[in-house]
């Protein structure tokens, strides 16, 4: 006797906007990679998504919806979005961050059955979470999330002792990065003529050039290393992937120590995997972090990294590089330290090339991720 095949399961992804960022990639990631049999999956953005970043989604069965939520107070979107869900009558709703947290109430009345709250991360106006404005948010919604997902030691740790979440309502499921399409291939082919050569050390980063991202912090801790070892000069280089508010400054600060040959700006560029080929340290000076895509996809490019100690950072280091690569936030002397290892040392370049990636693979793929976001989803009794 045959039986008849079980319908596709409905989640609708709650986000503030669905535009270029890890959270945004996150949730592509999960879709492109989940049974597209199996699942059925709407995008509900707060506010507006990106029409370009939505064509990163290669699966058949997702649809998007933008809120349009005006800046302030307003809540008028509550209810647009209780009618929203009215008519999809979603299995599971799966909000993102403090700022799609509210959703939940419109999901909760509209008798969505399994409803999940995801901690990415923090904003640079709640770094470490200690807003108490949205600590109280967290707490007054707190009785409507059937279960958490939290990225990092830090969120869930956050979520237990701060939020008083029970522990066996938060489930630390960890990014995932594509280890086929991010490889070791490192080279100098795309790199400045004369930039670089065999006997350099390139270090770099890649993100938008923003306040929470605090590359003036690696800018400034590069510029006083080429102030104070002059012997330095000839093999240490740096590459800074990415545009925004941040690069008139970084410019000057490099430009007032003679270091603009050591220096390249790439601006915003879309062949990052490339780019990443082209370093041999990974740089991430950032004041807040969740899990970062970025980092991840650094490693899986063979690249030892050097990352502040914020968000999942130290979830992601080899353990044995714990003491000495994570680092206090705006501490040049950390940060100096910590180059200099490869910089008075270039033999282990190889060595810990091989180790990161070894440990990205077995950790951190797309793979493991999504695998544990399956089971989430499909054991979603309550």
């Amino acid at each position: 006797m045959s039986s008849l095949k079980q319908k596709p399961l409905h989640i609708v992804h709650f986000v503030h906007s669905f535009a270029t960022g890890g959270l945004e990639n996150g949730v592509v990631n999960i879709i492109n990679n989940l049974p597209e049999n199996d699942y059925k999956h709407t995008i509900i953005c707060i506010t507006n998504h990106d029409e370009k970043f939505y064509k990163r989604i290669t699966t058949s069965n997702t649809s998007i919806f933008d809120l349009n939520k005006p800046q302030g107070k307003g809540l008028s979107w509550l209810f647009r979005c209780w009618q929203l869900l009215k008519q999809l009558k979603p299995d599971i709703c799966h909000t993102r961050n403090v700022s799609a947290l509210e959703a939940q109430l419109p999901a909760f009345i509209a008798r969505v059955p399994f409803r999940i709250h995801g901690e990415h991360g923090w904003d640079v106006s709640d770094l470490g979470g200690i807003n108490k404005k949205y600590q109280l948010l967290r707490k007054i919604f707190k009785p409507l999330v059937h279960l958490y997902v939290s990225l990092s030691v830090e969120a869930e740790v956050y979520l237990t002792e701060i939020i008083k979440v029970k522990a066996k309502k938060v489930q630390r499921i960890c990014n995932g990065v594509d280890i086929n399409k991010f490889t070791v291939n490192q080279n100098r082919q795309l790199l400045p003529k004369g930039f670089a050569d065999q006997n350099s050390v390139v270090f770099g980063t890649v993100g938008r050039l923003a306040e929470v991202k605090n590359q003036t912090f690696l800018v400034n801790g590069f510029a006083e290393l080429w102030r104070k070892c002059p012997e330095a000069r000839e093999k240490i280089r740096l590459i800074i992937v990415g545009d925004g508010v941040l690069l008139p400054k970084l410019k000057e600060i490099v430009n007032d120590v003679g270091a603009e040959g050591a220096v390249w700006f790439t601006g915003r560029r879309d062949d990052v995997k490339e780019l990443m080929n082209q370093m041999d340290v990974f740089i991430l000076p950032s004041l807040a972090e969740g899990i970062s895509n970025t980092l991840l996809e650094a490693m899986a490019s063979g690249l030892p990294f050097i990352a502040t100690n914020v968000g999942g950072n130290a979830d992601l280091v080899l353990p044995e590089h714990k003491k000495s690569h994570i680092i206090d936030v705006n501490c040049n002397e950390q940060l100096i330290t910590a180059m200099n290892i490869y910089l008075n040392s270039p033999k282990l370049l190889e060595k810990d090339s091989q180790l990161v990636r070894e440990h990205c693979v077995e950790n951190f793929s797309i793979e493991l991720m999504v695998d544990k976001y399956h089971q989430l989803y499909q054991n979603n009794n309550i």
